[in-house]
């Protein structure tokens, strides 16, 4: 199944989804991906200077993993293509001036946008205001 390329119906259609816990970016020089999967990393990258995980809070206090501050995962539903383009900028941009800060995951399937958990439900609005906006746009 092909993701959608439309930037509006991508917009009209995003669906964000909060949700439950929080989340850390941490990271491990020269981690062995292997030796890591216990952790259950909900993402995984690796940089020159050492692997980024991205790991449910609680997980990442229980294994002293120094983290970066907590953040609250929001999901758009809409099934983005790949080759999609504006669709990160668009959200990107909303967020930016409600002065929130997002760190973007683009899957497969979804994108996934990483917020402070202290501006998660503010966040949340955003998005959805921005979804309301365009399908009220694709309407037209």
């Amino acid at each position: 199944m092909t993701g959608v390329n439309d930037l509006q119906q991508l917009l009209a259609g995003m669906e964000p989804e909060l949700h439950d816990g929080e989340f850390v970016f941490c990271t491990v020089a020269n981690g062995n991906i292997a030796d890591l999967a216990r952790l259950d990393p909900l993402g995984m990258f690796r940089e020159a200077e050492g692997l980024t995980l991205i790991l449910r809070r609680e997980i990442a206090e229980q294994e002293r993993l120094a983290g970066a501050a907590p953040m609250r995962m929001i999901t758009l539903a809409v099934h983005s293509s790949l080759e999609a383009v504006g669709l990160t900028a668009a959200f990107s941009a909303r967020l930016a001036r409600e002065g929130i800060a997002a760190n973007v995951v683009a899957a497969f399937h979804h994108d996934h946008i990483f917020v402070p958990a202290a501006d998660a439900a503010k966040a949340l609005a955003a998005l959805k205001a921005l979804q309301s906006e365009s399908a009220e746009n694709v309407r037209k």
